[in-house]
């Protein structure tokens, strides 16, 4: 039966394996060593440079399915790519080779039916490596750059995650022929049955780290994609304004010609201009060409992006 409780930081850490053994592999991944005695979460989380917030999300999502995640922005990145990183690693150099082993010393090599299930089994154990490698050659230096604040072009985190599929169906088969074949003797029957257990656990762990990738990182690199192009966008303009040499002209405006300059950043010609400032169209022209001489901007571009980093209106009002 599930575990309803939502774990918090002033809980004992050691509650949380208590309640939750299989924890005990997640904590490598964050980096938590053991032999933290009576600590709470977040004293231990503080003594491992571990972001508290994250590793209690991924905790209550893992134990209790706990979700909403996708405008939580007191997520850490550095933290996700971290431990799903070191998973991999977890998975690949020592789970993969240690469940073959089992299987090995579990059938009788000289059994053509039992050597086909170990076949089987590298054909599983490749797969699993294809698909985390990619991750790593290809989504986790994406994400690296994006905390870096140098985006790799071409890539986004839609693009992993419409290619994110699941990776177990070999493992399901691979259950059901172990289980079909379960040798007589009783010394092999207990050696792979011990296998098959251990298969079975890490199948719950491959969907759970499937799901942390799908319904914490995921929704957590779009939020990043967002934050880095946004401060792109506004890096961009800034340096346009400063090399237009234009940056610090907004005291020789009057509060008519920045109204003026609002008014056309918005997209209203003369004649509208005229009627929502109440004047005439000639002192619009009047204006207009004041603008231009004091600013020596010409273009409705450039006058947008004056408007931008003057704080006349704000970037969120345009149309980029």
């Amino acid at each position: 039966m599930r575990n309803l409780k939502m774990y918090e930081a002033d809980d004992k850490m050691i509650s949380l394996i208590r309640d939750n053994y299989d924890l005990l592999q997640s904590l490598g991944s964050f980096g938590i060593n053991l032999g933290f005695g009576d600590k709470t979460v977040r004293e231990t989380c503080e003594d491992n440079g571990v972001d508290t917030y994250t590793f209690l999300a991924v905790v209550n999502f893992t134990a209790n399915g706990y979700k909403s995640f996708e405008n939580d922005e007191q997520l850490s990145v550095p933290t996700l790519l971290h431990y799903l990183e070191a998973s991999h690693a977890y998975f690949l150099d020592f789970q993969l080779p240690y469940i073959r082993r089992e299987l090995q010393e579990s059938l009788d090599e000289k059994d053509s039916l039992g050597m086909l299930i170990l076949r089987f089994y590298d054909e599983y154990a490749q797969e699993i490596r294809r698909h985390m490698k990619y991750e790593q050659k290809t989504l986790f230096p994406y994400v690296q750059s994006l905390i870096d604040k140098q985006p790799i072009n071409d890539y986004n985190v839609d693009t992993f995650s419409k290619h994110h599929g699941a990776t177990d169906k070999k493992l399901r088969e691979l259950k059901l022929l172990i289980i079909k074949y379960l040798p007589q003797d009783g010394l092999h029957n207990n050696q792979l049955t011990a296998t098959l257990h251990d298969i079975y656990e890490n199948e719950v762990w491959l969907r759970q780290h499937a799901m942390v990738e799908d319904s914490i990182f995921v929704p957590a690199i779009r939020r990043l994609e967002k934050i880095v192009k946004q401060n792109d966008v506004t890096r961009n303009i800034s340096d346009m304004v400063t090399k237009a040499g234009v940056g610090e002209s907004q005291e020789l405006l009057s509060d008519r010609e920045k109204d003026v300059i609002v008014a056309l950043v918005q997209g209203m010609q003369n004649k509208e201009i005229a009627d929502h400032l109440c004047i005439s169209v000639n002192t619009v022209i009047t204006h207009r060409r004041n603008i231009a001489r004091k600013l020596q901007i010409h273009s409705a571009a450039g006058l947008t992006i004056y408007a931008i980093v003057n704080n006349l209106i704000d970037i969120s009002n345009v149309k980029l």
